[in-house]
């Protein structure tokens, strides 16, 4: 059976928070290499108000090319959304994600329930490892990400 690992973070922004959402849920293509992913195609799929399937097609690294489709719930009225992975090596995990206000700006709450098949079997140490793993991984990418906001809106 799959292990389900938690783990949360925040990071800040230094933009107006609907300016920060707007940023952050604009899921057209953009860069094709994007933090050590080559992106090779990207559909965006408007399913309902609200509510769009992301079709993500990259090569790793190493060259293989996976593809994930993730289901993504938009809640402007609160500047938050959840993106659900329904293929791919993560699927079922699930991220949510919003934005707060700030005297600065606003920062962002990310909250992860990552689902990891590789490693069906895991002690309670090994779990609390893989998740400071992911987290700073995904702190980092986050990190790099509020960068390029910054760049993209001031």
């Amino acid at each position: 059976m799959p292990v389900s690992i938690c783990y949360r973070f925040s990071q800040p922004f230094v933009v107006l928070p609907k300016q920060a959402y707007l940023w952050c849920t604009d899921f057209s293509p953009q860069d094709p290499q994007f933090l050590g992913y080559i992106i090779t195609g990207r559909q965006v799929v408007s399913l309902s108000e609200g509510l769009i399937l992301l079709i993500d097609v990259f090569r790793t690294a190493q060259g293989t090319v996976v593809e994930k489709q993730k289901l993504v719930h938009l809640y402007p009225d609160t500047l938050s959304w959840v993106m659900t992975h329904i293929t791919g090596p993560t699927k079922y995990s699930q991220f949510r994600y919003e934005i707060l206000e700030d005297p600065d700006g606003c920062h962002l709450n990310y909250e992860a329930l990552h689902v990891e098949y590789e490693k069906v079997s895991l002690s309670s140490d090994e779990k609390l490892q893989l998740a400071q793993t992911l987290c700073k991984r995904d702190s980092e990418m986050w990190r790099l990400l509020a960068v390029a906001m910054e760049q993209d809106l001031k």
